[in-house]
This record gives C-alpha cells, sequence and structure tokens, in this order.
C-alpha cells in the first residue's frame, strides 16, 4: 500500500472540515475550562454565600441543575473528547497521513492527555489551537511566520536548539579526542581496517593522477622543454674534443651542424615518445607495479609515525570544535 507524504495535499474543501472541527473541539475546551473554573469558584463559601445573594435565581438553577450533576456533565465532555480522538485516528488513517496506523495519539498526545479528567490534563487540549494555526498557515490564510510573537519564539527556540546541540556535539568530540590519545593501536587499525582494504582502489588513483599531472605539465612546458635539451645537446658537443678536431677538417662545422641537428632531433621526439608513453598500459603496469612495492612499505608503522597521526587526528578534531563553539545565531540576529 503506497505511502502519502505526512503532511498530503488534501482537497480544499476536507482541510476547511478540518478547520471547522478543530474550531469545535476549541469551543467545547473553553466551555469544559470555564465550567471546571466556575464550579471550583462556586465550592469557595464566600463567593457562594455572594452569588447566593446578588443572583439568588441563578444560584438556585445552577446549585440544582448544574452543580448537583457536575460530574455526568463532565463525563459528557470527556466523552466529547475521547471521540475526538477516535475520529481524527479514523481520518488520519483514512488520509494515510503518518508513516504508522498507530503514531496518531503519540503526535496527538496533548489530546489524549487532555482527556484524563484532571484541570492541570485539560489544559493541554488548548494546544489544539496549534494544530488548527498550522492548517491555517498551511492553506495560506494566514502567515504566522510574520506575526511578532512567532519570530520572538522562534529567535530563541532557534537559539537554544544551536547551543544544545553544540554542547552534545562538543562533547561527542572531545571523548573521541580523548579516545585517539588513550589508544595504543589506532594507525594500525586505520591501516588495517581503512587503508587496506581500499589499497587497490588507491594505487589506480595515484597512477590516475601522476598520468594526469605529468601529461598536463609536459603540455604546458612542452616548448621550453626542447629549448632546454637543445641547449644541452648543443653545449655538449660544443664541450666534446671529438666535435672539435672535427671543426678543424673541411667543412667540418657543416658536419657538426648536422650531428647537433640529428641529436637533438632525437632526443626531442624521445622525449615526446617518452610523453606520450605516460598514457600506455605499459607504463601504467610499470608505475602500479611500482607504487605497490612500495606501499607495504610507506605504510610501515613505527611509534613516531603513531603519535604523528594521532596529533593529525587530534588537530582535525580540534578545529572542528572551533568551528563548532562558533555561535552562528549571533551573524543571523545581530
Amino acid at each position: 500500500m503506497p505511502i502519502r507524504r505526512r503532511y498530503p495535499q488534501l482537497p480544499r474543501p476536507v482541510e476547511y472540515a478540518h478547520i471547522g472541527w478543530d474550531l469545535l473541539i476549541l469551543v467545547a475546551v473553553v466551555l469544559n475550562l470555564g465550567l471546571l473554573l466556575f464550579d471550583s469558584l462556586f465550592l469557595i463559601g464566600p463567593l457562594n454565600q455572594a452569588l447566593a445573594s446578588v443572583a439568588p435565581g441563578f444560584y438556585g438553577f445552577y446549585d440544582s441543575e448544574i452543580h448537583s450533576r457536575f460530574f455526568t456533565i463532565d463525563l459528557f465532555f470527556i466523552g466529547f473528547f475521547v471521540a475526538d480522538i477516535l475520529l481524527g485516528w479514523a481520518v488520519a488513517i483514512a488520509e494515510r497521513r503518518y508513516h504508522r496506523w498507530f503514531f496518531y495519539p503519540f503526535v496527538h498526545w496533548y489530546d489524549v492527555l487532555g482527556c484524563i479528567p484532571l484541570s492541570g490534563f485539560r489544559l493541554l487540549r488548548v494546544l489544539r489551537v496549534v494544530s488548527l494555526l498550522h492548517r491555517l498557515h498551511r492553506l495560506r490564510i494566514i502567515n504566522i511566520t510574520h506575526w511578532s510573537i512567532y519570530r520572538f519564539f522562534f529567535k530563541y527556540y532557534d537559539i537554544l536548539m544551536e547551543e544544545l546541540s553544540d554542547r552534545i556535539a562538543l562533547r561527542h568530540l572531545g571523548n573521541v579526542q580523548q579516545q585517539i590519545l588513550s589508544s595504543d593501536s589506532l594507525t594500525e587499525r586505520v591501516i588495517d581496517r581503512v587503508i587496506m582494504p581500499r589499497k587497490a582502489a588507491l594505487i589506480s588513483e595515484i597512477v590516475q593522477r601522476l598520468e594526469s599531472t605529468v601529461g598536463e605539465a609536459y603540455q604546458l612546458n612542452r616548448a621550453s622543454t626542447m629549448a632546454a635539451i637543445d641547449n644541452l645537446v648543443s653545449r655538449t658537443l660544443r664541450e666534446s674534443p671529438e666535435i672539435q678536431r672535427l671543426h678543424r677538417l673541411p667543412m667540418g662545422q657543416i658536419a657538426a651542424s648536422a650531428v647537433q641537428a640529428s641529436i637533438s632531433g632525437v632526443a626531442q621526439r624521445l622525449v615526446d615518445e617518452l610523453a606520450l608513453g605516460i598514457h600506455s598500459p605499459e607504463f601504467r603496469q610499470l608505475v602500479e607495479r611500482t607504487v605497490e612495492s612500495g606501499f607495504d612499505s610507506w605504510l610501515t608503522v613505527d611509534e613516531s609515525s603513531n603519535r604523528i597521526t594521532e596529533l593529525v587526528l587530534y588537530d582535525i578534531l580540534e578545529m572542528l570544535k572551533e568551528q563548532v563553539n562558533r555561535q552562528r545565531w549571533k551573524d543571523r540576529y545581530e
């Protein structure tokens, strides 16, 4: 059976029916609380006598018709409120308003507790006005976000929630720092549980980054690389005794220049081939074997490396604590 999202889009007549029922319940709550308050005052001796002297007719009517049957009248209100809960529960199931059918009494806990025949619990049913305001806001009949009282309470609620979450986060981060410092084999566990299972992926990433970095660097600096090769070959040949003797021969200058151009061209083509060979499968396999052979030696753990790892993790958590400890609500409300 498909599940509706938590606040489904109901037809407007159905929404207005919900609003009308909420208003009826609020009227019943006000009548019930007013009756409870008046009957409590009626039991006070001086007030009872004052009412009898001021309005004897009303006093006799209330004493005989209402006060004497107050328990029965109160049971009627309780039955009405219980029927409201059952009806609301059935409607919520029909509308698939919540993820599970039994969520309704937990979401509307104030209505459930409001059925308890105690004046303190009856006051909870006034919270029904919150449901009414939310429905009116959802229908865009009112916009409570523009109300000063809403902005006032929302501001301090937001500040309270942020401060509480920050304190909890700081406490947890501090506990993690203490566990890092007190652990004797943290680095080994990080290697065994985090790095080694991803060894192949890490090697592949290193090779890929090496190929990309070398290839891009060569393309950007190819002209200067070729010029450097040409200068190197030229300087080497000038300093070579054999080339110097060649210059003394007839046509030696031409021959030396040809040799220089040939060697320089060969060297440049060799570098080009090496740069292109970086992306070949053979080069990739060579680099992978080289990285893999040195991978285990890079992960060798001793007392110094273990201490460095702990300090790095500790400082990272300390940086997170500084970020969490910054009161961001001051930026929003100042």
